[in-house]
């Protein structure tokens, strides 16, 4: 009789005890999710499960990403693993995000787009964040200020000159995603660039960039020469 269950493995075999004898390091993609949902579904093991997955969408990026109704597609993928699965991956941003804030000081657009490529490139929404500096460029905060539409987001400057002030911030950066994954400006957002610089300069806070997230692309208005 063919052995689904993990438990009915032996020891040496089965994906948690090999993360612990050996580390997770050592563990394929598939053996990961296989720990991640401990179990699998009737006639298929986690580990069979995990497999599947990982052979569809090739990297963890791409599972990243997903509408929730692909995952559901799955034998064995209910909703409390796939929010499980939702759960890990936005950790894993957030890692990525506190580990390039942890260098503090923000010299170039760059440093900047490295801080948000790993939170906003895969968004299917447009999130608008702002970054708020002191007068020696050290990050103070970062401050999500909208969760727009697939299509777009209307930041209010207002609440972000508030948010900004009430920081004691000095400069801000102003950063949100394309879901599309050109970051190529529209017309909407040139017009808020210019119109946030502009409320800046009246209450002397310094608009340094305006940096648009695409998919392991950025673009930069100060770099640009359009601040």
């Amino acid at each position: 009789m063919t052995r689904t269950r993990i438990r009915d493995w032996p020891k040496s075999e089965r994906p948690r005890e090999r993360l612990f004898k050996y580390g997770e390091h050592t563990l394929s993609n598939a053996e990961l999710l296989a720990v991640l949902f401990g179990s699998g579904s009737q006639g298929t093991s986690a580990l069979t499960l995990g497999r599947g997955i990982i052979t569809h969408f090739k990297t963890f990026r791409n599972m990243s990403h997903v509408d929730t109704l692909e995952l559901r597609g799955f034998k064995g993928m209910a909703d409390a693993r796939i929010a499980m699965l939702r759960a890990v991956f936005e950790i894993a941003r957030r890692f990525m995000s506190e580990k390039r804030s942890a260098r503090k000081a923000v010299n170039s657009p760059k440093d900047a787009a490295e801080l948000f490529m790993p939170r906003l490139r895969d968004l299917k929404k447009e999130i608008f964040k702002i970054l708020l500096l002191d007068s020696k460029n050290n990050i103070i905060d970062i401050l999500e200020i909208e969760e727009g539409t697939v299509d777009s987001a209307a930041p209010q400057i207002r609440e972000i000159i508030v948010k900004a002030l009430q920081n004691f911030a000095s400069s801000i950066i102003a950063v949100h995603n394309h879901p599309s994954g050109d970051p190529e400006p529209s017309e909407e957002d040139t017009r808020f660039t210019a119109e946030l610089t502009k409320a800046g300069e009246v209450l002397q806070l310094n608009v340094l960039d305006h940096i648009i997230i695409g998919d392991n692309r950025f673009y930069s208005f100060a770099d640009s020469g359009r601040l």
